[in-house]
């Protein structure tokens, strides 16, 4: 049986965040395929995992024996959670664009999750493992657009995702999130909804065929 790791960031529920509503659906489609797997969820907005700090860094690079008893519960707690990505078939994150980055809750995952010599490396942990992103924002900074420069979601998680914990990112991106809400993006709302409405059928599709592909592939 397949696991999915789950984890959403948005600072809104549900009803007010695209990015939640995109991940709902790829969740609901791997479970509707996958209905025996295991959902793991994290809302990082709601219950954010501790930043790393200089305890849980520090005690990476000492012998266990040596760590003090303050070390140990710091790194036990970043050791749970790279555990839960190390035992994840495929991993649904949600990250939101909020000020041209992703949201501190997520790069607090992050931080505890990237682990030289483990989870990064020439034999990561984590090497191979599908991780679908749904980087929602408010505007456009496709390619060729005014605001391309400024993205660095994509490009961030990209490099922390691919070149640091060698999983295999795809992304499903719905822009224009702020349209139906900003006077002054009114005449975008036809697009922003365009945007909408094909992130969540590409979520759905996406996460059908993931939890398809992963069942075939434990059934070898």
């Amino acid at each position: 049986m397949a696991t999915l790791l789950h984890l959403d960031s948005s600072l809104f529920p549900a009803s007010a965040s695209a990015s939640r509503a995109v991940t709902a659906a790829f969740r609901q489609s791997w479970e509707e395929e996958h209905p025996q797997g295991t959902v793991i969820y994290r809302d990082l907005s709601a219950n954010p995992v501790p930043h790393l700090d200089g305890l849980a860094a520090s005690a990476a690079f000492a012998d266990p024996a040596t760590h003090t008893p303050e070390q140990a519960a710091a790194f036990a707690g970043r050791l749970k959670l790279i555990e839960e990505l190390e035992q994840a078939d495929a991993v649904l994150i949600g990250a939101p664009m909020y000020n041209f980055t992703i949201p501190s809750t997520l790069k607090a995952w992050l931080d505890q999750v990237i682990l030289m010599g483990r989870t990064t490396g020439p034999e990561a942990t984590t090497k191979g493992t599908p991780v679908t992103v749904v980087a929602s924002r408010g505007g456009s900074y496709a390619p060729g657009t005014p605001r391309e420069g400024f993205e660095y979601v994509q490009n961030y998680l990209r490099a922390a995702l691919t070149d640091m914990l060698a999983m295999d990112v795809d992304f499903i991106v719905p822009e224009l999130t702020l349209a139906a809400t900003n006077p002054a993006m009114a005449e975008l709302i036809p697009l922003a909804e365009a945007s909408r409405a094909k992130a969540l059928a590409e979520a759905a599709d996406k996460g059908r065929d993931l939890a398809r592909r992963l069942a075939v592939t434990q059934a070898v």
